[in-house]
């Protein structure tokens, strides 16, 4: 694109890359780009106009304080928010040229002459087409450049360059003015039970890859598609769906695979199929895989709709409270325009793993309670008014719950299905109704089905902790300290009640017998750091008591400590006991609140307005998980401890302490099931008519019977009949394309060691390096150790746990530049899809077992012992490794640090893959030798 002769003409400023290292590199306005002393590069970023990709990261780099807002600070990743709200950009320079279509930098000195390149190109397209209109855009500038922003002047020339009209005389913040509303529709009524012919399947997936442009025949992919109608057949007695339980390996194509009979499923029968994952990276995956469906944009978005939890969405509310207050001065201003921006592009509000750039709020140092961010502007702690809500209308959780009943496919999470099945299933069992979109759960794909259990044990638990109570309290009562935003019950169901005394009773004895849980401030008075406890409450007084058991009974590790339940200390049983008390109390006004609703929706049926009674509904919703499911379980806990009640051997009580820079931050008593399949088979997959439980690691091949772990932590051992099963290998040419080593003489008890190995092993394979470790400490130490040495070797390095990033980010730098390493624990080795060479080297730092903590003994003592342990880092491996060849033409190779790794951990990975133990020097060797260019 050419820039308009005003823009042209602005002289922006030098740019600065700062990599791993640090390495610096300057690039002049004339373009020049040169290498950088890191004196001089710190001198020019604190007092000349600079342009940088995250001034945070470029600071820490710097070994600077992360910077505030400053007009001196030109970050070209706020600029990429402004000019392309909603699409993707890696948060760094080499980021940023490959979402702008330019060549992909290497050097320093590249990266800086590139990332002087994407400020033009970003203000040369923001010139020829801004979205959605010139004048909304330049109205927002306007306002950008009144809060400062560095940015300002240059887009509002930007878009001058053309004609635009004047018909925005507002800020351009009130975005929630312009967001198309969704539309009430009649019922879609119960799924139909018209079966699926596997060959009609067969034909669907080849019109799939056809119109997806995808013409390679895969006969393992036309196998599975086949063999998954068996799901989607009717079935033939209540509580026995068709389940099926499919490994296909990496390669095979199981998504497309199983989206052919659930596509034809819905056709002929109506909504809808849900696919649940357990990472959001898979559900965006899954989305843009449907496109071979629906290729069109618009009908792809009707018929495909990703559902969260309502706690994911920009809460259009929260978002208008904290519009207003930054244009008053209390908030983020420039962040919160940007925000708008990005608010009238998205696709569906989702501000957690959809469109929303995470690394916005993370770019400058901005106080949590100012920042534009996830924190702030979703509905986290169950305040929603519903239908008493003036943007309801406009309502991004509404319109993806409204979409979700309509849809052919819907794509969601393990955790919104349990909760919301959990739920409906209590609610039912009571006689009330349960929630529209779930309770239409009638056939189920369970990808990333490995997890199944670990979201089962999350879904179906309970924690009694200062959080979750304080939690609790402001539900209830509201903010309570200044400056916080928020509304309590009474704020929300006033004008419900109107003058209905009882009810109104109700709500204030709630209301007042709230004061018993934590309130502000509850975390430094349970755990101060001069020792001085002074709970106040009941409930504070029992967290008091579970530290002082912790600290007689646990030993403390990193990240806190843990300890029985019982037998419990005299102290913890008294205090228990008065905490059950005051729970007790809150309790019953909620409930008798509840049952008022109900009696409204009975008595005055015929004269509420339908936007009442969503409201109501609402109400009682929020009413019956806090009244009925999380205050009795809350109150259970504390009477097996108060009655020293005998071990039930269906779940576990435990304590815990959580620590954060080495002082408690939390305490909490916890009740886990020791078989969390249990409430997973009652709640979902027994009413369920067809169930397909997929992943690339199921199986596991040292048992007789390669699925028979696979039944137990799926539920699927709990139904009548064993459900069918399908194992289809990877296509690919394994034995080719990757190698798997364990190291032999390295000392993994040694950081040095550790260190010295990541770093030979890295600098062998020219970066693409992924390092996982089992413990955050030994990640930083291995970090501090290598980074320097990497980075004058040209190759970055980033860290979670080091770098100012979340997951996501991080993931997004490594695959957008090819020769970076990183290193991450488990929450990386779940959520990479790095295909390519950007991943072609994956160190394990040792054997990933089990923690053995309370919970995991219980249940290595319920399901085999040493075998189970076996099991679980035998899956971790093999999920791992899997993570390394993503096409046909990927290299990689697997490295384990642990000279003690048995043999038998390893039988998981694919055939063909031969396991070598060889010394670290034959390990470097081989890593050079095969990925070498």
């Amino acid at each position: 694109m050419t820039l308009p002769a005003s823009v042209a003409q602005l002289t922006l400023a030098p740019a600065l890359v700062v990599l791993p290292g640090p390495r610096c590199a300057v690039c002049a306005p004339n373009g020049d780009a040169q290498p950088l002393r890191t004196p001089d590069a710190r001198d020019l970023f604190e007092t000349a106009p600079v342009l940088v990709a995250h001034a945070s990261m470029t600071a820490r780099r710097l070994g600077l304080h992360a910077p505030a807002r400053s007009p001196r600070l030109f970050d070209v990743l706020e600029l990429f928010a402004f000019v392309r709200p909603a699409q993707f950009a890696a948060p760094s320079a080499a980021g940023l040229a490959q979402s702008l279509g330019l060549t992909e930098p290497k050097t320093p000195q590249e990266q800086a002459a590139a990332l002087r390149q994407a400020a033009h190109a970003l203000l040369a397209e923001l010139a020829a087409a801004p979205v959605p209109s010139r004048e909304e855009a330049l109205a927002i500038a306007e306002t950008l450049a009144r809060a400062g922003w560095p940015w300002g002047t240059a887009t509002i020339a930007a878009l001058r360059s053309a004609p635009a009209g004047n018909q925005f005389r507002s800020s351009g913040l009130d975005v929630w003015m312009r967001l198309t509303e969704w539309e009430a529709e009649a019922p879609v009524g119960e799924p139909g039970s018209k079966p699926i012919v596997p060959d009609a399947a067969a034909e669907r997936l080849k019109a799939l890859l056809a119109q997806a442009g995808l013409d390679e025949a895969r006969p393992s992919q036309a196998e599975y598609a086949v063999e998954a109608a068996h799901v989607f057949q009717p079935r033939d007695r209540e509580g026995e769906p068709n389940m099926m339980l499919a490994e296909a390996g990496t390669g095979v194509g199981k998504t497309l695979g199983y989206l052919a009979p659930a596509s034809l499923w819905s056709e002929a029968n109506g909504p809808s199929v849900w696919v649940s994952t357990y990472t959001r990276a898979l559900q965006r995956q899954i989305e843009r895989e449907s496109r071979a469906i629906w290729p069109d944009e618009k009908v792809r978005a009707k018929k495909a709709v990703v559902r969260k939890g309502r706690e994911n969405y920009l809460c259009l509310l929260n978002f208008q409270e904290q519009a207003n207050a930054a244009q008053l001065g209390g908030s983020d201003l420039v962040g919160m325009a940007l925000a708008a921006r990005w608010a009238r592009a998205t696709r569906d509000g989702d501000m957690t793993g959809g469109d929303f750039p995470a690394w916005l709020p993370t770019l400058f140092a901005i106080s949590p309670a100012a920042q534009a961010s996830a924190a702030n502007l979703v509905d986290r702690r169950g305040e929603c008014v519903h239908a008493g809500c003036q943007h309801y209308r406009a309502c991004f959780v509404e319109k993806a719950i409204r979409g979700s009943r309509r849809a052919d496919i819907v794509i969601a999470n393990h955790a919104l299905v349990m909760s919301q099945a959990a739920f409906d299933g209590a609610r039912a069992a009571r006689g009330s109704k349960g929630d529209a979109e779930t309770t239409l759960l009638k056939r189920i794909v369970f990808d990333e089905g490995h997890h199944l259990f670990e979201a089962a044990d999350s879904a179906f638990s309970a924690a009694l902790s200062g959080a979750e109570a304080a939690e609790l309290r402001r539900w209830i009562r509201g903010p309570e300290g200044r400056g916080r935003r928020g509304r309590g019950l009474e704020a929300r169901l006033s004008d419900i009640l109107g003058d209905r005394e009882d009810a109104r009773a109700q709500l204030d004895a709630a209301v007042h017998a709230a004061t018993a849980l934590p309130g502000e401030g509850w975390s430094g008075r349970i755990a101060p750091p001069n020792g001085e406890v002074r709970p106040t409450g009941p409930v504070e007084t029992f967290l008091v008591a579970v530290l002082e058991q912790l600290r007689a009974r646990a030993a403390p590790s990193e990240v806190g400590m843990e300890c029985a339940a019982r037998p419990a200390l005299d102290l913890v049983r008294t205090s228990a006991r008065d905490a059950a008390a005051a729970l007790a109390k809150v309790e019953a006004p909620l409930l008798a609140l509840a049952r008022a609703l109900e009696d409204v929706l009975d008595a005055e049926a015929d004269q509420l307005s339908g936007s009442e009674r969503a409201r109501i509904e609402g109400a009682l919703r929020g009413l019956d998980r806090r009244a009925r499911m999380t205050l009795p379980a809350w109150r259970s806990m504390l009477r097996a401890i108060d009655e020293d009640a005998e071990d039930d051997p269906d779940f576990v009580d435990w304590f815990d302490a959580t620590f954060l820079y080495g002082r408690v931050v939390d305490a909490a008593c916890r009740r886990h099931w020791v078989d969390p399949t249990e409430p997973l088979t009652n709640a979902v997959i027994a009413p369920a008519h067809g169930v397909l439980v997929t992943s690339a690691t199921l199986a596991d091949p040292t048992l007789e019977d390669p699925f028979a772990l696979a039944e137990m932590r799926t539920g699927a051992a709990r139904l009548p009949d064993r459900p069918k099963t399908l194992k289809v290998a990877s296509p690919f040419d394994y034995a080719a394309n990757a190698r798997a080593l364990v190291v032999t003489d390295v000392g993994k008890d040694d950081p040095r060691q550790i260190a010295a190995a990541m770093r030979e092993l890295f600098l062998a394979s020219g970066g693409g390096g992924l390092g996982l470790f089992t413990a955050i400490r030994r990640l930083k130490a291995v970090h501090e150790r290598i980074a320097p040495a990497l980075a004058d070797k040209g190759l970055a390095l980033y860290a979670q746990h080091v770098d100012p990033l979340e997951v996501g980010a991080l993931v997004d730098i490594f695959r957008a530049e090819e020769d970076a390493c990183l290193l991450g624990t488990d929450a990386v080795r779940d959520g990479v899809d790095v295909p390519g060479r950007s991943l072609r080297l994956l160190v394990f730092d040792r054997v990933p077992w089990p923690r053995p903590d309370i919970l995991h003994k219980s249940r290595r003592a319920r399901f085999g012992a040493k075998s189970y342990d076996d099991a679980i880092a035998r899956g971790r491996i093999a999920q791992a490794f899997g993570r390394l060849i993503r096409r046909a033409d990927d290299k990689g190779v697997f490295v384990m640090l642990d000279a003690s790794s048995p043999t038998r951990l390893f039988s998981g990975l694919p055939p063909g893959v031969e396991l070598q133990r060889v010394t670290l020097v034959e390990a470097i060797e081989q890593v050079a030798g095969f990925l070498g260019p």
